[in-house]
C-alpha cells in the first residue's frame, strides 16, 4: 500500500492458517528457497496496464483451453492430474484427503463467524480460493455467513477442468455464492495455476447480478537466487491492482468480501 498508493493505514487482519494440518513440521529457514524478502525499491510495483501482452491469454493458456474442452467432453483429465500432482500438490491433497479438507474448511468457517456482522474483505491465494468458494457455497445451505463479502482470489486454480468438475459434483453448479457482493480474480497470465477460461466465463452471476471481475496482474516475486515464481503469494499481495481494491474497500467504495492463502488466510473487517 505504501509503495503503490502512498498509504500506510493499520488494519485488523485475521489469518486462517492450515499448513500444519498437512505438514507436521514447519519448513526450516535454511530449506526455504523462496522466503519473504522486503523489496526496498521506489515507486509502485509493476502492472500490465502498459503491457497489453501481459493482459491477454498466453500460448499456454490457449493450448490448455483446447485440452480442457477435450478433457471435459470425455470426462478424463490427465493434463489436470499432472498439474495438480506436480505443481499444485496441496490441492491434490485437498481433493484426496477428506479429513484435511474438512479441517481446513472448518478454520475458515470459524474466522467468518467471528466477523459475521460484516462487511468483510476475503483474500484467498491459490488453494485458498477453492476453500473460500467451498465454504461460502456450503454456508448457503445453513445460513452461517451473513455477508456481505468482497472476495479477492489470487492465483486461484478455479479454471482447471478437474477443479470445475469437483466443484460441480459437490455444489451442483458454479454460480457465485449469494453472500458475495464483489469478486475480483487477480491472475498473472504466466501463472500455471490460472490457465483455462477466465473465471467470468466459468462462474455465472449470483441472484444479485454480481459477476467475477478478472484482473490481469504482474507477479514480480523473485527468490534470492533470482528465479521467478509467478504463483507466489508475496508477489500477488504486492500488486498495485490489489492495493487499489483494498483501498476501495477501506474507503467504502466497494461492496464487501475474506482471505485464504496457500497456507494462510486473512480476514479484514471494515
Amino acid at each position: 500500500m505504501r509503495r503503490n498508493l502512498g498509504r500506510d493505514e493499520t488494519v485488523a487482519l485475521d489469518f486462517v492458517y492450515w499448513a500444519d494440518l498437512r505438514y507436521p513440521e514447519p519448513l526450516r529457514d535454511r530449506d526455504n528457497r523462496e522466503p519473504y524478502r522486503p523489496d526496498h525499491g521506489l515507486g509502485p510495483f509493476p502492472s500490465p496496464m502498459g503491457e497489453p501482452r501481459r493482459r491477454t491469454p498466453t500460448v499456454t493458456d490457449r493450448i490448455y483451453r483446447g485440452l480442457a474442452t477435450l478433457q471435459e467432453a470425455v470426462g478424463f483429465t490427465p493434463v489436470d492430474d499432472a498439474i495438480l500432482e506436480f505443481r499444485l500438490d496441496d490441492l491434490w491433497g485437498y481433493h484426496d484427503d477428506r479429513a484435511f479438507r474438512d479441517a481446513a474448511r472448518g478454520r475458515l468457517r470459524e474466522a467468518l463467524a467471528r466477523h459475521r456482522d460484516g462487511p468483510v474483505l476475503l483474500l484467498a491465494h491459490s488453494m485458498g480460493g477453492l476453500i473460500a468458494y467451498d465454504v461460502l457455497r456450503l454456508a448457503e445451505r445453513d445460513g452461517s455467513v451473513a455477508g456481505p463479502v468482497t472476495l479477492v482470489t489470487l492465483g486461484a486454480p478455479l479454471g482447471l477442468a478437474e477443479v470445475k468438475k469437483t466443484l460441480a459434483e459437490e455444489h451442483g453448479d458454479l454460480c457465485l455464492p449469494r453472500s458475495v457482493a464483489a469478486w475480483h480474480n487477480l491472475m498473472d497470465r504466466n501463472d500455471i495455476a490460472t490457465v483455462g477460461e477466465d473465471l467470468a466465463a466459468t462462474f455465472p452471476p449470483n441472484a444479485a447480478g454480481v459477476r467475477v471481475r478478472d484482473v490481469p496482474v504482474i507477479n514480480a516475486y523473485r527468490a534470492p537466487d533470482g528465479h521467478e515464481n509467478t504463483h507466489k503469494s508475496y508477489g500477488y499481495l504486492r500488486t498495485p491492482e490489489l492495493s487499489r481494491i483494498v483501498a476501495g474497500f477501506w474507503d467504502g467504495r466497494n461492496t464487501p468480501c475474506i482471505d485464504p492463502d496457500g497456507g494462510v488466510s486473512g480476514v479484514w473487517k471494515e
